[in-house]
């Protein structure tokens, strides 16, 4: 199945931020590794948060963090929502200070 890839409006701004061969970088990742099979886990790639509601995932980018949500509409189509592409670095308190945990 072929997935939606939206970006939050704080997505597209981390996007436009970057430099334009971290921007590649980060754009083809996302084509390659979250546009068919988005909630495939591997052991370094995609990971599945662990008790987290919101964000559900994060795909590694070298040094870049991108984290997602994937979610399925009635007639049976996903989508992809990037929530936010951060540096490995401030991926953990991004995260902490913006993370749904589940309850």
């Amino acid at each position: 199945m072929r997935y939606e890839i939206i970006f939050s409006p704080e997505a597209e701004a981390d996007i436009v931020a970057l430099k334009a061969s971290d921007r590649a970088k980060v754009l083809d990742a996302i084509e390659a590794f979250l546009r068919y099979e988005p909630e495939k886990t591997s052991k370094s790639r995609i990971k599945r948060l662990r008790e987290m509601q919101k964000p559900q995932y994060r795909l590694r980018i070298d040094d870049l963090r991108a984290f997602y949500d994937v979610g399925y509409a009635d007639d049976g189509s996903g989508t992809v929502e990037i929530l936010r592409i951060r540096e490995k670095s401030e991926a953990i308190r991004w995260l902490t200070e913006h993370g749904e945990r589940e309850e």
